[in-house]
């Protein structure tokens, strides 16, 4: 079956399924009675292609010395040329008999043989060209694996002159294969691991010198070995992933939380599709290591891996693992065997044929652990809290409902978090955290009794279902505002404790309390370290935030810092046990440097996961405790504690100066850089040195000296106000200001100028400065309507929303937010009032909102004007709706892959009105034509043209999300928001290009239907459509998130509106 792993197999088969495409198009006009047309000459030219194609396959192979190729790759050029011939001979056929139908026969299966047989070409040469790429790789291995050799200065020499060539040669053709490959996800791996080794290179040979030095002076090397073999094995870690994703080819767009049966279901397909090759790589005592065969194998022990992962019944899980394992170490020594040529002795015979028989169990194994899982209905709680919360409010909307326990497991995590966040909070807030814990589990409780007694539809339960849906949101409200307060608490200072632990090294032997001073100074770093990741992992997990990457990446960077750690502190042992080795000292230099590098790409990753603005503001409120616990100092003349609350407030005004200058480098609007750089003067400070902090501090220095002193209390005071001050313009600067109009409307106009017809005039609403930040603040004015004549306002709608604005939307994730209104028109027309003036009666007929033709009451509209003798009245504008193309969705059912993916997205994009939405109507029209695709792949009607056709449209729609998610990122004046969405949209074209190939494959199955080809191709074009779905419905949030922030001068024009989810109704 085809793969597109990489851009030149891409270029090559999409041509080639084009020409295929219109072959079988032909054959089905045949079908209809259509005399076929004269293919001698573009036959006689795919003749010649093919034979220059085999010329050229078979030279590649004589002049191979990859056995692995010269064994995969005929049967591939057999394959190409059997089909040219059975084009040819279909040729002469068709021109003797237009009509003969054994001609179209082979018509059809030539055309198969040529797109399969040269994609298997394609993948049998790429995979030859991954395996010369990971020869270098294991060369590089193998030279790490002799560095415990290395005990001399001239060995290291030499050690180092023998590395460094291979080093640099995988380097760059790792680096050369990144810029090949298709799928971003793969391209990424290779680039982090592959920054990693270079990164992790001049600290090994740091560390095996030091290794030597100490060696060398007599003393104890033990330290330094345990230091060198960390560095060797990350390294080596490193290398093999790097081997692990160059031999991937395909990658699941599958959502972060995906659903436990969908991944299962896929790992058992793809078990069943590798199980033959690795059957018939154990029957053949010749068959090579490294082979199609001995790939396969162990994907199937992945799979049944993942399928492990995901069981409901650890008993399941368990025997699973334990035959996966057991499995691995007998296929390791049928390896050992083939390699020494015993592989046709008895041994690695019956070794074969009990691995055979291990993998048949292991298929049933994984059957009935899906079936299990599959019966049991219960899935897993989300990774996050809004996860959490989300699963939660699914099942308060509908208390009665049998989730399988799902939703209340997720409420009572949420407690459970909030309470584990509580016990590192001050009082204040720890108090009112855990007062929201104990209400939300006892409404919980009560819920929870009530549904086992079988009330869960009762008014009692849904009143309480509705409170527990208010404290919850409340809750996730409180830890966010929490793990906000611990950022600025935590990240305040990030070096000093390596710092201490730094100079604690250095102290001259013999002095007094030495070992002790260092023995602190270490614990202190290391539970410094450990706390900071601490923290991050729980802003990754209950912090909000969205993004998958981001998220992520903070679990890996702590999972780092948390492995380095211990490193740098036994780094440090080994300079304090001989602080005078030069050796020792840079190599603990050089870990410092990683250890750091690695903290402030955490804290730049917690400071992204987090609301600048609201972390902003943590740091104010703690610059307004440390300052009253200043003057508590001063009252007591404890110089000391004066210093030290002073420090704090210095290291919280530094932190406001990081937040603001990544807020401005991450904008591209002037003006809100502008602001924000003009009100962060204050604190900047000129070659280093901060302005507005240094009078602060030295005015605390004076106070000090002489806490008596009534004029340097003075000082003092008036240098920590003006950093107060300072700090407030830069929050100022970075939030916009939600309870004050910025742009007021206009007085309202005279009445006796208005007009009936004004009522049906377009929505107005007023433009506001974008802004990154989402504070909350004071719900929007909402005007009055009058209570006979209902006037449609964009304002007085909770579910609606411009592109520039998050209104109060109780329907979308997490809390009610309130934000100012923005728009990015610039036409007067919508310089206006936010909601259409009081009229008199006559009444009017309103426009019909997105829920209801006639409001949200359902009842009967007011009566109409009388019409007059020179007029009719004026007729009620269309509907603003879509309902008639999702009436036309059809419901999938679980034997439906390609169609639940369709109608994931249309649930998705179904969310909003694609009036004035080019993204969301280009979504829904996605989302219909596979679902049209869907059926057509069943035999649900339709022809093979109609299948290539849809599958063409769908490749059309794919360019047409892309271009649009491209245009509105062009906007974006949100540098991350911005990456994010290109990110997420540039997969999709190939994704859809794939697509239409794969359809291509599927038309060619004519006669064919049933077969073990047939059901691979359909596999393949279920996870592509899956895929594609996917990465559209990714780029639907990424473009909802990235329109709050747009040039207002652009003239662009988006609006997402919120449509009433089913729900509420």
């Amino acid at each position: 079956m085809p793969v597109f792993h990489t851009k030149t197999i891409e270029s090559i088969l999409e041509p080639v399924a084009q020409q295929v495409s219109r072959l079988v198009i032909l054959h089905e006009e045949a079908e209809d009675g259509n005399a076929m047309p004269d293919l001698a000459r573009p036959v006689q030219t795919v003749k010649l292609a093919v034979d220059n194609l085999v010329k050229v396959g078979y030279d590649t192979i004589n002049s191979s010395e990859d056995q692995i190729l010269k064994q995969d790759m005929p049967p591939a050029l057999n394959r190409v040329e059997e089909a040219s011939l059975l084009l040819l001979q279909a040729s002469e056929m068709l021109r003797a008999d237009p009509f003969s139908a054994p001609a179209r026969k082979k018509l059809i299966e030539g055309s198969r043989g040529i797109l399969q047989g040269t994609s298997s070409l394609l993948l049998a040469f790429d995979e030859s060209e991954v395996r010369k790429i990971i020869r270098v790789c294991k060369n590089v291995l193998e030279y790490l694996a002799i560095t415990e050799v290395v005990e001399r200065m001239e060995d290291l020499v030499t050690y180092v002159r023998n590395l460094t060539p291979v080093l640099t040669r995988m380097t760059k053709e790792v680096d050369a294969r990144e810029k090949e490959l298709t799928h971003q996800v793969h391209r990424e791996m290779l680039v982090r691991s592959l920054e990693q080794v270079k990164n992790l290179t001049p600290v090994l040979i740091s560390g095996i010198k030091t290794f030597i030095t100490v060696k060398d002076s007599g003393k104890n090397p033990q330290d330094t070995q345990a230091n060198r073999d960390y560095l060797v094995r990350k390294m080596s870690d490193e290398i093999h992933e790097i081997i692990r994703v160059l031999q991937l080819t395909t990658y699941d767009e599958e959502e972060w939380d995906a659903d436990d049966i969908t991944v299962m279901k896929k790992a058992q397909s793809g078990i069943e599709q590798k199980m033959k090759q690795a059957t018939d790589w154990l029957q053949d005592p010749a068959a090579l290591i490294g082979s199609l065969g001995d790939k396969a194998l162990h994907q199937v022990l992945d799979d049944a891996r993942k399928i492990a992962e995901r069981c409901t019944n650890p008993a399941d899980r368990d025997q699973i693992l334990k035959t996966v394992g057991d499995i691995e170490s007998m296929v390791d020594a049928l390896c050992e065997l083939r390699q020494l040529g015993k592989g046709d002795s008895p041994q690695a015979m019956s070794l074969a044929r009990e691995i055979q028989k291990k993998l048949g169990d292991l298929q049933n194994m994984t059957n009935v652990a899906i079936a299990n899982t599959e019966r049991s209905g219960i899935r897993r709680p989300a990774p996050t809290v809004d996860g959490k919360v989300e699963q939660a409010r699914t099942w308060l909307a509908n208390p009665g409902m049998d989730d399988k326990g799902l939703g209340e497991q997720a409420t009572r995590l949420v407690v459970s978090e909030g309470r584990k966040i509580a016990n590192s909070c001050p009082e204040p807030m720890r108090k009112e955290l855990l007062r929201l814990c104990d209400e939300t589990e006892i409404l919980t409780n009560q819920l929870a009794d009530l549904i086992r007694n079988g009330q869960g539809n009762s008014p009692q339960a849904r009143a309480i279902a509705n409170h527990l849906s208010e404290k919850l949101f409340q809750l996730k409200n409180k830890i966010k505002e929490a793990l906000i307060n611990q950022v600025a608490e935590d990240f305040i200072d990030i070096s000093t404790p390596l710092k201490h632990l730094s100079e604690a090294s250095i102290v001259p032997i013999g002095t007094p309390g030495r070992d002790q001073n260092f023995a602190e100074k270490s614990q202190n770093f290391e539970g410094h370290a450990n706390k900071l990741a601490d923290t991050a992992k729980m802003v990754a997990t209950a912090g909000g935030c969205r993004n998958k990457k981001t998220v992520e990446e903070i679990f890996k960077t702590s999972a780092q810092v948390d492995d380095l750690t211990p490193q740098v502190t036994t780094a440090a042992k080994i300079v304090f046990q001989d602080p005078g080795n030069q050796a020792a000292q840079e190599h603990f230099d050089l870990m410092k440097k990683r250890w750091m590098d690695n903290m402030e790409r955490l804290r730049g990753l917690v400071d992204e996961a987090v609301d600048s603005s609201a972390l902003i503001k943590a740091e104010e409120e703690g610059i307004m405790r440390d300052t009253e616990r200043v003057e508590d100092a001063i009252q007591m003349k404890d110089p000391p504690r004066i210093g030290a609350h002073a420090s704090n407030i210095a290291r919280r005004a530094n932190r406001v100066l990081q937040v603001a200058q990544q807020e401005a480098e991450n904008s591209e609007d002037p003006k809100y850089v502008d602001h924000v750089n003009q009100a962060a003067s204050n604190l900047r400070a000129n070659l280093g040195v901060v302005e507005s902090i240094a009078p602060m501090v030295q005015g605390a220095k004076g106070v000090s000296m002489n806490p008596a002193d009534t004029n340097a209390q003075q000082n003092w005071r008036k240098a920590n106000q003006t950093l107060i001050d300072a700090v407030r313009d830069v929050r100022g600067a970075v939030t916009v200001d939600a309870g004050v109009d910025q742009f007021p409307p206009p007085p309202p106009p005279d009445l006796s100028e208005l007009k009936i017809s004004d009522l049906y005039g377009p929505p107005r609403w007023e433009p506001i400065t974008p802004s990154r930040a989402r504070p909350q603040a004071a719900p929007v004015p909402v005007s009055p309507r009058p209570p006979r004549a209902p006037v449609f306002s964009p304002h007085s709608d909770p579910h609606y929303r411009n592109v520039n604005t998050r209104v109060p939307d109780q329907f979308a994730d997490g809390p009610i937010m309130y934000q100012p209104q923005a728009t990015l028109h610039q036409d007067p027309l919508y310089q206006g009032q936010s909601c259409a003036p009081l009229v008199p009666p006559p009444p009017v007929p309103p426009p019909p909102q997105e829920y209801g033709f006639y409001g949200r009451d359902g009842g009967a509209p007011p009566r109409p004007p009388l019409p007059n003798d020179n007029a009719t009245p004026p007729r009620p504008p269309p509907p603003e709706t879509d309902d008639e193309d999702e009436a036309a969705f059809p419901t999938p059912q679980a034997n439906q892959p390609i169609m639940m993916a369709a109608h994931a997205l249309h649930m998705e994009a179904k969310q909003w009105s694609s009036k004035d939405n080019d993204i969301i109507a280009a979504a829904k029209k996605m989302a219909l034509l596979m679902a049209k695709l869907s059926q057509l792949v069943r035999g649900e009607g339709g022809s093979k043209k109609d299948l290539i056709a849809t599958a063409k449209s769908i490749a059309e729609s794919s360019e047409e999300v892309t271009r649009l998610a491209k245009k509105l990122a062009a906007e974006c004046t949100d540098k991350q928001m911005r990456k994010n969405l290109l990110q997420v949209c540039e997969r999709i074209p190939t994704i859809g290009t794939q697509l239409k190939i794969l359809s291509t494959v599927k038309a060619t199955m004519l006669g064919a239907q049933g077969s073990k080809e047939d059901q691979e191709a359909t596999e393949m074009l279920v996870g592509n459509a899956q895929n594609l779905m996917q990465a559209v419905k990714e780029t639907v949030r990424a473009a909802e998130a990235a329109s709050i922030k747009i040039r207002v001068d652009s003239g662009y024009t988006i609006r997402w509106l919120r449509r009433r989810p089913w729900y509420t109704s």
